[in-house]
């Protein structure tokens, strides 16, 4: 039997995304067709605005509305601190708990060399640039994920750092502590793990 071009078409969409295998796209693509056309029509619409209706903030690199993001143009944040993490799902991980008032820069990425990722294709220069132009930082706290490519990331940033602050004292570096199994994402963390994984930071 030939299955239709436009269901073979979304099953090879849904097939692209990250851990979506050829089954679990075709039970998706399936399950959509017994949903009623306003909510695919909603469906439809939410992907073909995501981009639109977005921003990458100049100056974090996080996804928002508006550029600067929130965090960034929010006056009541800790200017002096900076945490440094791998991808926007931290950023949002870190913030459900409310205990940290520093302000962030999202990488989108870590050092992978297996996987052809250097500090180029991330925003490390980025990083160092901010940091450079902005001497009321006083701790950056590295909160790559506790994974090989995490790790050598982290310690990329902080062996590189002084070769970057030419007109300025390196700030504190401190890494992500106790509570944080080695190997295991942020993003999937409870917050209990995360507030304890920031308040047992060790220099670095």
């Amino acid at each position: 039997m030939r299955i239709p071009k436009a269901i073979q078409n979304l099953i090879e969409s849904f097939e692209k995304l990250p851990g979506i295998g050829p089954k679990t796209a075709q039970r998706l693509t399936f399950y959509l067709l017994h949903v009623p056309q306003g909510e695919l029509d909603k469906f439809s619409s939410s992907i073909e605005n995501l981009k639109k209706q977005t921003v990458f903030c100049s100056e974090c690199f996080m996804i928002g509305e508006n550029n600067p993001c929130s965090i960034c143009s929010d006056s009541t944040r800790d200017d002096s601190l900076l945490c440094v993490v791998e991808q926007p799902l931290d950023v949002l991980a870190l913030e459900k708990n409310g205990k940290f008032n520093g302000k962030y820069h999202v990488l989108h990425g870590k050092i992978d060399p297996l996987n052809n990722i250097g500090p180029d294709e991330i925003y490390i220069k980025q990083l160092f640039h901010r940091l450079k132009l902005n001497p009321q930082i006083k701790e950056i706290i590295l909160a790559t994920n506790p994974t090989m490519e995490g790790e050598a990331t982290a310690m990329y940033i902080n062996k590189n750092l002084n070769s970057h602050l030419s007109n300025r004292a390196k700030p504190k570096v401190t890494r992500i502590g106790r509570g944080l199994p080695v190997g295991a994402d942020l993003e999937y963390a409870d917050e209990i793990t995360l507030q304890r994984a920031m308040e047992g930071r060790s220099e670095y």
